[in-house]
């Protein structure tokens, strides 16, 4: 297993949980803009039965003071986690705010008591995950219509 990078402390980059509608809603406002407006993996919106579960946790990334990422996660069976809709924003792409999500969303699952999180990567992005410590979990399957890598971390409770 690769050593993963650790970048530096960053105040102008905020992850949390969301935690009104009006965040929920800049949320689902960055993914409509990364898989449905840039990336045309969806047809006018990206949300699904998943995003009203209550199990599922929705986070946001804020980059000097705006909402410019987001990523999804929530339990599956025999403690492992998912992690998906992973997005941030073009211009926010060449800082630490994808990073900071992809941690946010390892170190929340691993906190509630995960063992193990998945997710299927986009095969441009592959690299950026091994580099946070992913390793890839499977071969390379169609997934929403495009290539996608079954990747897995191990949690820290």
């Amino acid at each position: 297993m690769s050593t993963p990078t650790v970048a530096p402390p960053r105040p102008d980059v905020v992850v949390r949980l969301c935690r009104s509608q009006r965040q929920r809603a800049a949320h689902f406002a960055v993914r409509r803009a990364v898989f449905v407006d840039e990336q045309a993996m969806f047809a006018g919106d990206d949300r699904d039965e998943r995003d009203v579960r209550i199990t599922t946790l929705h986070a946001i990334g804020m980059a000097r003071g705006r909402v410019a990422g987001a990523v999804r996660l929530y339990p599956l069976r025999g403690g492992d986690w998912k992690g998906d809709r992973l997005a941030v924003v073009p211009e926010a792409r060449h800082g630490a705010l994808g990073a900071r999500l992809v941690r946010f969303a390892v170190g929340t699952a691993g906190a509630r008591g995960g063992a193990r999180m998945v997710a299927m990567i986009q095969l441009p992005n592959v690299a950026f995950f091994e580099s946070l410590g992913w390793h890839r979990d499977g071969t390379t399957v169609a997934f929403h219509g495009r290539p996608h890598q079954p990747m897995a971390i191990e949690l820290s409770r």
